[in-house]
Parts: structure tokens; sequence; C-alpha cells
């Protein structure tokens, strides 16, 4: 019998995080800030990167690789370009300044690229692109992280993490064009996600030990061999290979950031040492075209998409960012589906922390 899930209003869940950070010594600006942009995920639909990464945040606060009180430094910073070194603290805020200072150089550039060193975990990457919509702007995010996941094409052990990018461009009568998405076949949180809820993966998720596909999360998650977006080198897996490089380059090359499998190489986690890179653009249309007239062709665009025939059994064609959009309508009214065993898991770290439990 399938697990009823326990509906949390938004307005409750925002409360409960913003609790918990600063319980771990976050100062609560930055704790405002974090919650409302892990509230936002789950409102979207994004369950693997909202309330469920907390239970992590704590265990990497607790073994010393976040230090939640952290003041980011903008270490370089020069025309359309700068540099924040995020001092070993949680993501959220350091990503939160840079793509703020990544639009305001876009207005006076058109364009604005920012990179953040020595930095946690930033939630979801749409979370980013989206702030340019607002401004009129398009928005690109990438991150890495020191924990590898991705097996090369051809290989048969991890040596890139899940890499994700989003890409966000405004529209006018529509909801904007958000991609996100990981350059593995899926993002590492849905392997915990399936786990936690007991549910078997699709075959293409993830390999065992011995490079074999697998259905079962909890190998998936023990082993944490996945595999590029594509999979095979047949199916186009050295595509999600390539991509993958890619925004190692941009958030961890770039920056001078971690890659690859440095962390598990030179004695990164001895010295407690995440160090994840991530990098932020922002491109004002308006250098190019009125921003009007784009709007006008990014609804032409989707138009003639959103009228394609839908396949058999399919009811219509989305857009990258439509379902999420809906989601979040919907879980604002009715609330965020919460499950026992991540309810447990934060109800615990609550009692740890001396704070309320969330249910």
């Amino acid at each position: 019998m399938a697990e009823t899930p326990t509906l949390i209003p938004h307005t409750r869940l925002t409360e409960f995080i913003t609790r918990a950070l600063i319980a771990m010594k976050m100062p609560k600006d930055r704790a405002d800030i974090t919650a409302g942009l892990m509230v936002k995920t789950d409102l979207r639909g994004v369950d693997s990167h909202g309330i469920d990464m907390l239970p992590r945040y704590h265990e990497l606060w607790r073994q010393g690789f976040v230090v939640m009180e952290a003041e980011p430094v903008l270490a370089r910073d020069a025309a359309a370009t700068a540099l924040y070194d995020g001092a070993k603290g949680l993501g959220h805020y350091v990503s939160t300044l840079a793509m703020r200072l990544a639009i305001d150089k876009a207005r006076t550039f058109g364009v604005g690229i920012v990179t953040v060193r020595n930095s946690g975990h930033f939630g979801a990457a749409a979370n980013y692109s989206m702030m340019a919509l607002e401004h009129g702007m398009l928005g690109l995010a990438t991150t890495n992280s020191p924990y590898v996941a991705m097996v090369p094409t051809f290989g048969r052990e991890p040596k890139l993490s899940t890499n994700p990018i989003s890409f966000a461009a405004p529209a006018g009568r529509h909801a904007p064009f958000v991609l996100d998405m990981a350059t593995t076949t899926v993002a590492a949180g849905k392997l915990r996600i399936a786990s936690r809820w007991k549910k078997p993966i699709p075959a293409g998720w993830a390999l065992d030990e011995d490079g074999q596909p697998t259905t079962d999360p909890d190998i998936a998650m023990k082993k944490r061999f996945m595999s590029p977006l594509g999979g095979s080198r047949e199916l186009g897996g050295h595509k999600g290979y390539g991509l993958g490089m890619m925004v190692d380059i941009l958030s961890g090359v770039l920056p001078g950031a971690t890659y690859g499998d440095l962390f598990q190489r030179t004695g990164r986690y001895e010295q407690k040492k995440q160090d994840v890179g991530h990098c932020f653009v922002a491109i004002d249309p308006e250098r190019f075209r009125p921003l009007e007239d784009f709007k006008h062709d990014m609804d032409d665009m989707f138009d003639s998409v959103k009228s394609t025939s839908p396949a058999e059994g399919q009811t219509r064609v989305y857009v990258a960012g439509e379902p999420e959009a809906e989601s979040e309508k919907r879980r604002t009214r009715e609330g965020i589906p919460i499950n026992a065993t991540l309810m447990g898991l934060v109800n615990d770290l609550a009692k740890g922390l001396g704070i309320p439990a969330l249910g």
C-alpha cells in the first residue's frame, strides 16, 4: 500500500528550515534566503533539493565540512566579471550574491559572469538562473560537487559529479523557459528519494559495481555509479559526459574550485574542504533587440512547440519549466508532501537542535 505523505504549508516549512539553520549558527538574514530557496524548490516539485537536503546539510555541518556562519568574500571584481570566495559556507547565500552581481554587471555591460569557489551545495540551479527573469534577462547557472557519481563513457568508475546546468529565458504570454538538468541521466537526489519511498528506479539511471544497470535505489545510493545523460555510447552518453566536463570547467577550473575527482585524490576529505564551485551568467537581450520583440518570438516558438500533436497516451507537449510552474501553483495552494521517512529524519534533527518538530 502506497504511503500517504503529510502535506505541510510552505510558510510552515520555511519557518521550520529557518529555525533549523539558525540553530546551526547561520545568521538570520542568510537563513531566510537559504530557507526561501529550499522551499521554492519544493514548491516547484523538485523534491530532491529542498527540505530533503536538510539532514545532509546538518551532517556536513556536524562533520566540519560546512561553516554556517561563513562570510563570503568578493575576491576579484573587474568589468563584466567577478569571483566570490564562499568561505566554506553553504552555497545558497553566496550564490544569491553572485547572481545579483552578474545581473548588475549585465545592466552595465550587456553580460555579467560571476564565479564562486570554496562554497558548499547550493540547492537547485534553477533558483539562480531564474533570478535574471524578473530583470528581463537570460540566466545561466552551473555547479559541481566534490562527490563523484558520473562514470565517463567507456569507463567503469565515477570521475565527475552530476554537474547540473540551468538556463532561464523570459517569455510574454507563457511561463518562462526554465531548464534545470543534471548531466547524468538523473540527479543523485532522485536516487535518495526513490530509496526513501522504497521504489525501484528505471534501469538506465545507475550502475552496480560490475558496471551493469540496476533498479535497486539502495545499491545505486551505495555505489553512486551513474551513467552520463544518454546512457550508453550508442544512445549518446558521450554527449552527457561532454556536458559534464563543460560544467566542471566553468564551475571548477575557471574559479579555481574542485573539479572531477580532485577531492578524493588530494586529501581534501581529511582537510574537510569541499571547495564546491559555481558559475553564474546574466545576459541582457535588449543589447541585441527590444525585449518585447524577444518575448514575442519566445511566445511564438512556445506556441509552435506546444501545438505538436501529442504521442499516443499523452495529453500535451510541455516546455521546460512548465511542469514546475504548475507544481508551484498547486503546492502553494495544497501544501508540500513530506513522506514518513523524511519527516522522521527532520524531527530527529529538530530534537537534537532544540527546536519544535515539523509535524
